[in-house]
């Protein structure tokens, strides 16, 4: 008997089918690869378009005027000193002229009057002999010290020039933390470098030892050279003076002055040769941590505050309207009246809460 020819055709259908599936597994990782693959390819043209398209591109170019606008109002601040050495001093000895040898400190200005007013920090410039900017164009001034601020690690200079091309002021009371800000200056001696970074935070205390300081920080590379220069915002203002950093080398934390205290002290110089600070003649200590305020410790014979009618034991709690919440605070508040303004401290007393008119007095020199 013959067998049944459709058992042969399903049979043969069935070995198609499984050949045609085995050559489907050897081949389909690899097709589906290549199909990947295209796609991958097609994807990454895409981007690539993109990224050469005129939007990414004016992205790319949206904060290249910065230099431009600041750049030009940064110098370069060379600080000469004279240092006696031990051949200076058998000279002396001997009658001979002493020959002297000199250390630099370079740092960072900004001009911020045509006529050549330039801000960069005390450290920089302290005790020096001889002060030497140079500009952005490359010409090179011996400047003079208007005055000095060592309270704020401030100090302006002036060199004789006109025309100059100038910085502008910025509020920095208006920055707010994570806002973007560019660090301008010479660090390392490499002229009118620019960094680029965020507000970290604001307010920063205890930094130095000084009750007048009070920081920006911010995580723009700020390096040796950087003292003095400029901290701006998106529009080129000057929104700090870079003075600080943690550590002897640059770690993602950087300082600062604030412009609101720079451009005060600034004016202050330049108005009069120095700084002159309020007074009311206080001594203040913490209040416990449930307690609002700052502990009036005692006060000075004659002084505004004894005048006033302020005595040991008060808590004030606000000055001229701004809450206080620590001596330092006090302090800095203090420190932005002009002498001779009336301000009035809220001050708690025996459980009532008193508004006393004070008038600012001036910092007797001790």
């Amino acid at each position: 008997m013959h067998g049944d020819p459709r058992g042969g055709a399903s049979r043969t259908t069935l070995l198609f089918l499984g050949l045609v599936g085995l050559v489907g597994l050897i081949v389909w990782p690899s097709l589906a690869g290549r199909i990947r693959y295209a796609q991958v390819r097609s994807e990454l043209a895409a981007i690539g378009d993109a990224a050469a398209g005129t939007e990414l591109a004016a992205i790319g170019k949206m904060f290249t005027t910065l230099p431009r606008i600041v750049g030009p109002t940064v110098v370069n601040v060379t600080a000469k000193r004279r240092v006696l050495t031990i051949a200076d001093e058998i000279a002396s000895l001997r009658g001979l002229k002493p020959v002297g040898a000199t250390s630099e400190s370079v740092g960072s200005g900004v001009v911020l009057a045509e006529d050549g007013a330039i801000v960069t920090n005390y450290h920089v410039v302290a005790n020096s002999d001889a002060i030497d900017v140079t500009l952005a164009d490359g010409r090179k001034f011996t400047a003079d010290l208007v005055g000095a601020d060592a309270a704020t690690d401030l100090a302006v200079l002036k060199i004789a020039a006109r025309g100059l091309p100038v910085a502008a002021w910025g509020d920095s009371d208006a920055l707010d933390v994570g806002e973007m800000v560019w660090a301008i200056g010479n660090p390392f001696g490499l002229d009118r470098t620019i960094t680029r970074g965020i507000v970290s935070a604001k307010g920063r205390r205890g930094v130095v030892d000084s009750p007048y300081q009070e920081f920006l920080q911010t995580d723009a590379a700020i390096n040796p050279g950087n003292s003095g220069g400029p901290l701006v915002d998106v529009h080129g203002r000057v929104m700090g003076i870079t003075t600080a950093i943690v550590g002897r080398d640059f770690t993602g934390i950087g300082f600062a002055i604030p412009s609101n205290t720079a451009r005060q002290v600034y004016d202050a110089i330049l108005a009069s040769g120095s700084m002159e600070r309020g007074y009311l003649g206080m001594a203040l200590r913490p209040t416990p941590p449930d307690v609002a305020g700052v502990l009036v410790a005692g006060v000075e014979p004659r002084s505004p505050a004894v005048v006033a009618g302020i005595r040991p034991g008060d808590v004030v709690v606000r000055f001229d309207g701004e809450d206080v919440g620590d001596p330092a605070s006090l302090v800095l508040l203090l420190t932005r009246a002009p002498v001779g303004a009336r301000v009035t401290l809220d001050v708690v007393r025996d459980g009532d809460t008193l508004s006393v008119p004070v008038e600012v007095g001036r910092r007797p020199r001790r």
